[in-house]
């Protein structure tokens, strides 16, 4: 088969796999469910609103290429016929979007315009269709759809998906680029989890190394360069050294731009190599075959859960490493994330325990391992007063 005509077969499958929704199957038990996240007077109609939400970091959060203390992000509410569906808008500055750019977007849809809020495909292109690019503006309302409609089926997602939560991996907890002082703290902070992510690109990668390698001997870390990297054989040299002390993978080497010397560092690198920044929609999945080992699907990058599904499918398909991620986040995000978690191979969802401020209960992390819990729609729970 060319590529053509694997890719346009491909395609076919994700439309079967996107949608593995029989309504008939859970009719029963939604009926036994209409009280869940109910309200009275409901709409039969699809009812938007949302508002501005600063997230506040329990750190800094110091990267290669900037630091921040607050993340802006915009939390959303969809309703229909009674239920009440939350969703989020998350956008850390390499996204491009503001709360200016989100309010704009979500402002311009007419979602009163849907009767049948299982008319995912008829609602979800309307949403991606208004306008380019908005990714994380089209993910708040995709989130919230979905909860919206685990709610009436009286489902978790997960279930919907027919997945089992058993399989879901352990969650990366994160150290970013700091002082000796605070990575101790941090780390300390971390050894509850099973796997730590270390955030690299500066002149101390290897230091912080050490000193997890000092405090925590024996546990498995992974490496986010977020583009730091500047030099293709420094580059392979930190990959054979990080080999020898137990790391698993390599995200985001170098630019984004920089496919040749990707794939120049991934022929000869001892560790995989997943694409973060460089990767955002469907379509980059093909791209970066050959490029990449694997992708790190985020909800904001993905337009959200519907499009996310999709990019599992083509990338196991194409014999590609599967990693979910999020932003710094509220757990609405992170617990819509984590329904898909039991088909990937790597996560890294602690985006809600970096922030001081978090607005919902949700997924959560027991012996380093996610865990997913019976509830209806994404399965959160807002936080009274918050």
């Amino acid at each position: 088969m060319d590529r053509r005509k694997f890719l346009a077969s491909a395609g076919l499958g994700l439309v079967a796999a996107a949608t593995p929704i029989s309504i008939d199957a859970v009719t029963k038990k939604a009926r036994k469910a209409r009280t869940v996240a109910k309200t009275t007077g409901g709409s039969k109609k699809l009812k938007l609103t949302f508002f501005p939400y600063e997230l506040k970091l329990r750190h800094a959060f110091n990267l290669a290429r900037y630091s921040r203390t607050t993340t802006p992000d915009i939390q959303v509410k969809l309703e229909y016929d009674g239920y009440v569906g939350y969703g989020e808008a998350s956008m850390p500055p390499y996204l491009g979007e503001s709360v200016e750019s989100v309010t704009t977007f979500l402002n311009s849809l007419d979602l009163e315009q849907f009767t049948d809020p299982f008319r995912i495909e008829d609602i979800l292109t309307y949403v991606d269709q208004k306008a380019p690019n908005n990714r994380a503006a089209k993910a708040s309302v995709d989130i919230a759809l979905h909860d919206l409609l685990g709610k009436i089926m009286g489902q978790p997602w997960y279930k919907i998906w027919g997945l089992n939560p058993a399989n879901a991996p352990v969650t990366s907890f994160t150290i970013g680029i700091d002082t000796e002082e605070v990575v101790r703290q941090k780390v300390e902070e971390a050894r509850p989890y099973k796997l730590i992510k270390v955030k690299m690109g500066l002149d101390r990668d290897q230091e912080t190394v050490e000193i997890i390698r000092e405090m925590m001997p024996d546990i498995p870390i992974c490496v986010d360069c977020n583009q730091g990297w500047k030099d293709k054989e420094h580059a392979l040299e930190m990959c054979h050294w990080l080999k020898e002390r137990n790391c698993l993978f390599v995200e985001q080497p170098f630019d984004k731009e920089w496919i040749d010397e990707t794939a120049w560092l991934r022929e000869r690198s001892p560790l995989p190599l997943i694409a973060d920044e460089a990767f955002q929609r469907l379509p980059d999945i093909v791209r970066f075959k050959g490029v990449y080992d694997g992708i790190n699907i985020k909800l904001m990058k993905s337009t959200g859960l519907h499009e996310a599904y999709k990019m599992v499918t083509l990338a196991r398909a194409l014999d590609m490493k599967v990693m979910i991620g999020c932003m710094t986040e509220t757990s609405c995000a992170v617990t819509a994330a984590a329904n898909l978690s039991p088909l990937v191979d790597f996560a890294d969802l602690d985006g809600n325990l970096l922030i001081a401020n978090d607005r919902f209960n949700g997924m959560t992390v027991e012996n380093g391992k996610i865990t997913l819990h019976d509830i209806p729609g994404l399965g959160i729970t807002p936080i009274p007063g918050k």
